[in-house]
């Protein structure tokens, strides 16, 4: 993966990536919804988007959460392809994959839209 796929980062991805994603497009976009599937995680992609250069650390201290707990929300943002992490010395520098979030972006907008004349009257109802 080159440099220009990343947010702010430098340096090479270290092995997750969009890449690894299910082949079918059904299967990536539930992967990024499993991976997106907890507040958590989505505060951590809003910290990183505010940033213009990799974070390392500075997540913890934005965060009401043990670091073991913050690790792993970080594992599983990382093992779906969505966020980057790089080893520099004892940390690791993470921010977001652009190119991956561009996908679940284009995956969502890809879902079929209801129509609101075909909606069965027992399911408005249930509304």
């Amino acid at each position: 993966m080159n440099d220009k796929n990343r947010t702010g980062c430098a340096g090479t991805a270290s092995g997750c990536a969009v890449e690894s994603l299910p082949k079918g497009t059904d299967e990536s976009l539930a992967a990024f919804a499993k991976a997106l599937a907890h507040p958590v995680r989505i505060q951590i992609l809003r910290i990183l988007a505010r940033r213009t250069a990799c974070v390392c650390g500075d997540i913890v201290n934005e965060l009401p959460l043990a670091q073991s707990t913050v690790s792993e929300h970080l594992r599983i943002l990382k093992a779906a392809g969505l966020i980057l992490g790089e080893v520099s010395g004892p940390r690791v520098c993470y921010c977001i994959d652009s190119s991956a979030l561009s996908l679940f972006k284009s995956l969502v907008e890809g879902l079929p839209s209801p129509k609101q004349t075909s909606i069965p009257a027992e399911c408005q109802e249930a509304r």
